[in-house]
Protein backbone atom coordinates (compact mmCIF):
# COMPACT_ATOMS: atom_id res chain seq x y z
CA UNK A 1 0.00 0.00 0.00
CA UNK A 2 2.58 2.20 0.56
CA UNK A 3 4.44 1.72 -2.37
CA UNK A 4 1.41 2.13 -4.29
CA UNK A 5 1.49 5.44 -2.56
CA UNK A 6 4.97 6.20 -3.38
CA UNK A 7 4.89 5.56 -7.27
CA UNK A 8 1.89 8.07 -7.85
CA UNK A 9 3.79 10.95 -5.33
CA UNK A 10 6.69 10.51 -7.94
CA UNK A 11 4.63 10.68 -11.03
CA UNK A 12 2.90 14.06 -9.28
CA UNK A 13 5.82 15.61 -9.46
CA UNK A 14 7.23 14.57 -12.64
CA UNK A 15 4.17 15.70 -14.35
CA UNK A 16 4.47 18.83 -12.59
CA UNK A 17 8.52 19.85 -13.46
CA UNK A 18 6.96 18.45 -17.25
CA UNK A 19 4.43 21.13 -17.13
CA UNK A 20 7.18 23.76 -15.42
CA UNK A 21 9.72 23.77 -18.15
CA UNK A 22 6.85 23.46 -21.17
CA UNK A 23 5.57 27.05 -20.28
CA UNK A 24 9.19 28.54 -19.69
CA UNK A 25 9.85 26.95 -23.18
CA UNK A 26 6.61 29.11 -24.36
CA UNK A 27 7.12 32.41 -22.58
CA UNK A 28 10.83 32.70 -23.53
CA UNK A 29 11.62 30.72 -26.32
CA UNK A 30 13.95 28.86 -27.80
CA UNK A 31 17.52 29.68 -28.65
CA UNK A 32 18.27 28.30 -32.09
CA UNK A 33 21.35 26.14 -31.39
CA UNK A 34 25.07 26.80 -32.59
CA UNK A 35 24.77 24.44 -35.66
CA UNK A 36 21.65 26.63 -36.75
CA UNK A 37 22.28 29.51 -38.67
CA UNK A 38 20.40 33.06 -37.81
CA UNK A 39 17.62 34.12 -39.61
CA UNK A 40 15.59 36.97 -39.78
CA UNK A 41 15.92 40.25 -37.78
CA UNK A 42 18.67 38.69 -35.41
CA UNK A 43 21.03 37.62 -38.35
CA UNK A 44 20.86 40.97 -39.86
CA UNK A 45 22.18 42.84 -36.46
CA UNK A 46 25.34 40.24 -36.27
CA UNK A 47 28.75 41.84 -37.72
CA UNK A 48 31.06 40.15 -39.92
CA UNK A 49 34.23 40.28 -38.40
CA UNK A 50 36.56 42.08 -40.36
CA UNK A 51 39.22 39.96 -42.97
CA UNK A 52 42.58 41.14 -42.10
CA UNK A 53 45.34 41.14 -44.85
CA UNK A 54 46.41 38.28 -46.66
CA UNK A 55 49.73 37.58 -45.08
CA UNK A 56 51.94 35.75 -47.37
CA UNK A 57 53.45 32.26 -46.32
CA UNK A 58 57.26 31.74 -45.93
CA UNK A 59 57.03 29.44 -48.38
CA UNK A 60 53.72 30.38 -50.50
CA UNK A 61 54.02 31.97 -54.36
CA UNK A 62 56.56 35.11 -54.60
CA UNK A 63 55.40 38.65 -54.99
CA UNK A 64 56.56 40.45 -57.77
CA UNK A 65 57.43 44.20 -57.93
CA UNK A 66 57.25 46.01 -61.31
CA UNK A 67 57.36 49.96 -61.59
CA UNK A 68 56.16 51.35 -65.03
CA UNK A 69 59.00 53.83 -64.69
CA UNK A 70 62.18 54.22 -61.96
CA UNK A 71 62.97 57.78 -63.09
CA UNK A 72 60.69 61.27 -63.07
CA UNK A 73 62.39 64.63 -64.20
CA UNK A 74 60.65 67.58 -63.35
CA UNK A 75 62.43 69.40 -66.34
CA UNK A 76 63.16 73.11 -65.42
CA UNK A 77 61.24 74.47 -61.85
CA UNK A 78 61.92 77.33 -59.89
CA UNK A 79 64.02 78.03 -57.05
CA UNK A 80 61.83 77.10 -53.88
CA UNK A 81 58.80 75.70 -56.19
CA UNK A 82 56.46 72.84 -54.89
CA UNK A 83 56.47 70.12 -57.22
CA UNK A 84 54.83 66.40 -56.92
CA UNK A 85 54.70 63.51 -59.26
CA UNK A 86 53.49 59.58 -59.31
CA UNK A 87 55.11 56.60 -59.44
CA UNK A 88 52.94 53.70 -60.17
CA UNK A 89 53.51 49.66 -59.47
CA UNK A 90 51.84 46.46 -60.04
CA UNK A 91 51.95 42.75 -58.59
CA UNK A 92 52.99 40.88 -61.30
CA UNK A 93 54.05 37.91 -58.97
CA UNK A 94 51.43 35.06 -57.68
CA UNK A 95 51.86 35.74 -53.73
CA UNK A 96 51.24 38.87 -51.78
CA UNK A 97 52.88 41.68 -52.05
CA UNK A 98 54.13 43.53 -49.00
CA UNK A 99 55.94 47.32 -48.71
CA UNK A 100 57.48 47.28 -45.65
CA UNK A 101 59.11 50.76 -45.96
CA UNK A 102 59.69 53.59 -48.01
CA UNK A 103 63.03 55.79 -47.08
CA UNK A 104 62.76 59.47 -47.38
CA UNK A 105 65.68 61.63 -48.70
CA UNK A 106 66.29 65.91 -48.28
CA UNK A 107 63.89 67.58 -50.47
CA UNK A 108 61.56 64.44 -50.84
CA UNK A 109 58.58 63.42 -48.97
CA UNK A 110 56.53 60.82 -49.94
CA UNK A 111 53.09 61.95 -49.39
CA UNK A 112 51.01 58.81 -49.67
CA UNK A 113 50.55 55.01 -49.99
CA UNK A 114 48.02 53.65 -50.77
CA UNK A 115 48.15 50.32 -48.67
CA UNK A 116 50.74 47.89 -47.59
CA UNK A 117 49.31 44.44 -49.11
CA UNK A 118 48.81 44.14 -52.63
CA UNK A 119 47.26 40.55 -54.41
CA UNK A 120 48.84 39.43 -57.42
CA UNK A 121 48.23 41.62 -60.29
CA UNK A 122 47.00 44.14 -57.94
CA UNK A 123 48.01 48.07 -58.68
CA UNK A 124 49.34 50.75 -56.18
CA UNK A 125 50.85 54.59 -56.44
CA UNK A 126 53.19 56.36 -54.50
CA UNK A 127 52.86 59.89 -54.42
CA UNK A 128 56.37 62.09 -53.86
CA UNK A 129 56.60 65.82 -53.03
CA UNK A 130 59.94 67.24 -54.52
CA UNK A 131 60.66 70.85 -52.56
CA UNK A 132 62.83 72.88 -54.51
CA UNK A 133 66.13 74.42 -52.85
CA UNK A 134 66.60 78.19 -53.63
CA UNK A 135 70.11 77.35 -55.59
CA UNK A 136 70.15 76.98 -59.06
CA UNK A 137 71.51 73.99 -61.65
CA UNK A 138 70.79 70.07 -61.49
CA UNK A 139 69.26 67.92 -58.57
CA UNK A 140 68.96 64.36 -58.74
CA UNK A 141 67.54 62.42 -55.35
CA UNK A 142 67.25 58.83 -54.87
CA UNK A 143 64.60 57.03 -52.32
CA UNK A 144 64.20 53.27 -52.02
CA UNK A 145 61.14 51.19 -51.73
CA UNK A 146 61.50 47.40 -49.70
CA UNK A 147 59.16 44.88 -50.03
CA UNK A 148 59.22 41.06 -49.88
CA UNK A 149 59.42 40.83 -53.55
CA UNK A 150 63.14 38.28 -53.01
CA UNK A 151 64.17 38.89 -56.31
CA UNK A 152 64.25 42.80 -55.73
CA UNK A 153 63.60 43.28 -52.55
CA UNK A 154 64.93 47.25 -52.49
CA UNK A 155 64.04 49.49 -55.73
CA UNK A 156 65.48 52.57 -56.34
CA UNK A 157 63.37 55.38 -57.41
CA UNK A 158 65.22 58.58 -58.80
CA UNK A 159 64.25 62.22 -59.25
CA UNK A 160 65.62 64.77 -61.28
CA UNK A 161 65.09 68.87 -61.68
CA UNK A 162 66.95 71.44 -63.52
CA UNK A 163 66.22 74.47 -61.15
CA UNK A 164 66.54 77.43 -63.10
CA UNK A 165 65.31 80.92 -62.46
CA UNK A 166 62.34 81.91 -64.59
CA UNK A 167 61.83 86.06 -63.33
CA UNK A 168 65.47 87.51 -62.41
CA UNK A 169 65.65 90.62 -59.97
CA UNK A 170 68.63 93.05 -60.65
CA UNK A 171 70.77 93.80 -58.30
CA UNK A 172 69.96 90.48 -56.35
CA UNK A 173 72.05 92.27 -53.53
CA UNK A 174 71.65 95.52 -52.20
CA UNK A 175 74.00 97.74 -50.45
CA UNK A 176 72.55 100.78 -48.48
CA UNK A 177 73.97 103.80 -46.89
CA UNK A 178 72.86 106.06 -44.44
CA UNK A 179 74.19 109.03 -46.64
CA UNK A 180 72.76 110.81 -49.20
CA UNK A 181 69.35 110.76 -51.42
CA UNK A 182 67.73 107.37 -50.91
CA UNK A 183 70.74 105.41 -49.19
CA UNK A 184 72.17 104.82 -52.43
CA UNK A 185 69.90 102.95 -54.23
CA UNK A 186 67.10 104.02 -56.92
CA UNK A 187 65.49 101.12 -58.68
CA UNK A 188 65.00 97.74 -58.75
CA UNK A 189 64.61 95.62 -62.24
CA UNK A 190 62.05 92.43 -62.15
CA UNK A 191 62.08 90.71 -66.15
CA UNK A 192 60.92 87.29 -67.49
CA UNK A 193 63.69 85.80 -68.88
CA UNK A 194 61.24 84.04 -71.53
CA UNK A 195 59.46 87.39 -71.81
CA UNK A 196 56.48 85.99 -70.68
CA UNK A 197 54.06 89.17 -68.84
CA UNK A 198 53.50 88.87 -65.35
CA UNK A 199 51.77 91.12 -62.68
CA UNK A 200 53.24 92.33 -59.32
CA UNK A 201 50.94 91.58 -56.62
CA UNK A 202 53.19 92.28 -53.54
CA UNK A 203 55.85 94.08 -51.87
CA UNK A 204 57.13 93.73 -48.48
CA UNK A 205 60.88 94.54 -46.42
CA UNK A 206 62.70 93.71 -43.18
CA UNK A 207 61.25 96.47 -40.59
CA UNK A 208 59.28 98.06 -43.51
CA UNK A 209 62.44 99.76 -44.55
CA UNK A 210 62.34 99.86 -48.09
CA UNK A 211 58.89 100.43 -50.02
CA UNK A 212 58.28 100.69 -53.61
CA UNK A 213 55.01 101.85 -55.59
CA UNK A 214 53.31 99.17 -58.24
CA UNK A 215 49.97 98.29 -59.85
CA UNK A 216 48.39 95.11 -59.17
CA UNK A 217 46.75 95.32 -62.34
CA UNK A 218 49.22 95.88 -64.78
CA UNK A 219 51.19 93.34 -66.42
CA UNK A 220 54.19 93.13 -68.28
CA UNK A 221 57.61 90.87 -68.70
CA UNK A 222 59.76 93.88 -67.31
CA UNK A 223 59.15 96.11 -64.11
CA UNK A 224 61.39 98.79 -62.92
CA UNK A 225 60.31 99.81 -59.26
CA UNK A 226 61.46 102.80 -57.84
CA UNK A 227 62.36 102.20 -54.40
CA UNK A 228 61.76 104.80 -50.94
CA UNK A 229 64.27 104.26 -47.87
CA UNK A 230 63.23 105.34 -44.65
CA UNK A 231 66.39 105.92 -42.88
CA UNK A 232 65.46 105.56 -39.29
CA UNK A 233 63.81 102.04 -40.14
CA UNK A 234 66.82 101.16 -41.92
CA UNK A 235 68.94 102.08 -39.32
CA UNK A 236 67.22 99.45 -36.94
CA UNK A 237 67.76 96.57 -39.70
CA UNK A 238 71.56 96.29 -40.66
CA UNK A 239 70.79 93.37 -42.49
CA UNK A 240 67.14 92.52 -44.27
CA UNK A 241 65.12 90.88 -47.17
CA UNK A 242 62.99 92.34 -49.95
CA UNK A 243 60.10 90.27 -50.77
CA UNK A 244 58.38 90.73 -53.98
CA UNK A 245 55.03 88.89 -54.88
CA UNK A 246 54.47 87.96 -58.90
CA UNK A 247 52.22 86.24 -60.52
CA UNK A 248 54.51 83.99 -63.15
CA UNK A 249 53.46 80.79 -63.21
CA UNK A 250 54.94 78.51 -60.96
CA UNK A 251 56.98 81.45 -59.24
CA UNK A 252 55.26 82.95 -56.38
CA UNK A 253 57.98 85.57 -54.67
CA UNK A 254 61.42 86.23 -55.51
CA UNK A 255 63.81 87.87 -52.67
CA UNK A 256 66.41 90.36 -52.61
CA UNK A 257 68.37 90.76 -49.83
CA UNK A 258 70.23 93.99 -48.65
CA UNK A 259 72.80 95.01 -45.77
CA UNK A 260 73.34 98.70 -44.44
CA UNK A 261 76.72 100.24 -44.52
CA UNK A 262 76.23 102.18 -41.56
CA UNK A 263 78.31 105.61 -41.35
CA UNK A 264 80.50 103.99 -38.17
CA UNK A 265 82.37 101.04 -37.83
CA UNK A 266 85.08 99.26 -35.24
CA UNK A 267 88.31 97.32 -36.14
CA UNK A 268 87.92 94.98 -34.43
CA UNK A 269 84.56 94.72 -34.52
CA UNK A 270 84.51 93.40 -30.89
CA UNK A 271 87.06 92.96 -28.28
CA UNK A 272 88.11 88.84 -26.98
CA UNK A 273 89.67 88.28 -24.25
CA UNK A 274 90.87 84.86 -24.03
CA UNK A 275 92.43 82.70 -21.07
CA UNK A 276 91.51 85.52 -18.80
CA UNK A 277 92.39 85.36 -14.91
CA UNK A 278 90.52 87.55 -12.54
CA UNK A 279 92.51 90.69 -11.86
CA UNK A 280 94.90 89.96 -14.61
CA UNK A 281 95.31 93.54 -16.70
CA UNK A 282 94.88 92.94 -20.83
CA UNK A 283 95.85 95.75 -22.94
CA UNK A 284 94.13 95.80 -26.57
CA UNK A 285 93.81 98.62 -29.60
CA UNK A 286 90.68 99.41 -31.04
CA UNK A 287 90.15 101.81 -34.27
CA UNK A 288 87.09 103.47 -34.94
CA UNK A 289 86.27 104.88 -38.81
CA UNK A 290 83.61 106.58 -40.69
CA UNK A 291 82.34 104.16 -43.87
CA UNK A 292 81.68 107.47 -45.60
CA UNK A 293 85.62 108.86 -45.64
CA UNK A 294 83.89 111.83 -43.57
CA UNK A 295 85.84 113.89 -40.87
CA UNK A 296 84.21 113.44 -37.49
CA UNK A 297 85.37 113.78 -33.82
CA UNK A 298 84.73 111.53 -30.97
CA UNK A 299 83.75 113.33 -28.00
CA UNK A 300 83.56 110.19 -25.01
CA UNK A 301 84.17 106.93 -24.47
CA UNK A 302 82.68 105.04 -21.55
CA UNK A 303 82.91 101.31 -20.24
CA UNK A 304 79.18 99.98 -18.95
CA UNK A 305 80.26 97.86 -16.61
CA UNK A 306 84.00 99.69 -15.66
CA UNK A 307 85.56 97.15 -16.48
CA UNK A 308 87.38 98.62 -20.30
CA UNK A 309 89.74 101.53 -19.15
CA UNK A 310 90.86 104.25 -21.66
CA UNK A 311 94.41 104.98 -21.42
CA UNK A 312 94.57 106.63 -24.23
CA UNK A 313 92.95 108.09 -27.65
CA UNK A 314 94.57 109.56 -31.08
CA UNK A 315 93.10 110.87 -33.95
CA UNK A 316 95.12 109.31 -37.23
CA UNK A 317 93.75 111.24 -40.30
CA UNK A 318 89.90 110.26 -40.31
CA UNK A 319 89.88 107.84 -37.55
CA UNK A 320 90.62 107.38 -33.88
CA UNK A 321 93.09 104.96 -32.54
CA UNK A 322 92.55 103.47 -28.61
CA UNK A 323 94.76 102.04 -26.49
CA UNK A 324 92.72 99.75 -23.78
CA UNK A 325 93.39 98.41 -20.25
CA UNK A 326 90.70 95.25 -19.34
CA UNK A 327 91.29 93.90 -16.16
CA UNK A 328 89.06 90.68 -16.01
CA UNK A 329 87.04 90.72 -12.93
CA UNK A 330 86.50 88.22 -9.99
CA UNK A 331 84.70 84.94 -11.45
CA UNK A 332 80.73 84.67 -9.96
CA UNK A 333 78.96 81.22 -9.57
CA UNK A 334 81.59 79.58 -11.54
CA UNK A 335 80.76 81.52 -14.30
CA UNK A 336 83.38 80.87 -17.44
CA UNK A 337 82.99 84.67 -18.90
CA UNK A 338 82.57 88.30 -18.82
CA UNK A 339 81.22 90.89 -20.81
CA UNK A 340 81.26 94.69 -21.30
CA UNK A 341 80.33 97.31 -23.60
CA UNK A 342 82.85 100.32 -24.84
CA UNK A 343 80.31 103.01 -25.84
CA UNK A 344 82.13 105.44 -27.77
CA UNK A 345 79.95 109.11 -28.90
CA UNK A 346 80.46 111.28 -31.75
CA UNK A 347 80.32 115.24 -31.62
CA UNK A 348 77.41 115.09 -33.82
CA UNK A 349 75.57 112.51 -31.44
CA UNK A 350 75.94 109.21 -33.16
CA UNK A 351 77.30 106.24 -31.47
CA UNK A 352 79.26 103.24 -31.60
CA UNK A 353 79.22 100.19 -29.35
CA UNK A 354 81.84 97.57 -29.34
CA UNK A 355 81.06 94.36 -27.17
CA UNK A 356 83.73 92.88 -25.05
CA UNK A 357 83.88 89.43 -24.41
CA UNK A 358 86.38 87.79 -21.45
CA UNK A 359 86.63 84.02 -21.29
CA UNK A 360 88.31 82.52 -18.39
CA UNK A 361 91.23 80.53 -18.33
CA UNK A 362 90.91 76.87 -17.52
CA UNK A 363 92.18 75.10 -14.12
Amino acid sequence: MKSGRLILSVGIIGCALFLQGWFAAQTLGEEPSASTPATGPAAANQQTPAQPPATPEPNGPPPKIVFEKTTHDFGNISPGSINACEFNFQNKGAGTLVISDISKVCGCTVTTLDKKYYAPEEKGTIKVQFSADNGIGVRAKQMYVFSNDKDNPRVELTIRAAITKKVVCEPAQLDYKLKGDNAGVAEITIQSVDNQPFAITGFSSTSDAVTAKFDPNQQASKFVLQTKIDPQKMGASSNGRIEIAVTYPGVSSLTVSFSVLTRFRADPPAINVLNAEPGKVVQKELWVLNNYDEDFEITSAASKEGIIKVLSKEKVGNRYKFNLEITAPPTKNAVRMFTDTLSVSTKDGEKVDIACRGFYQRK
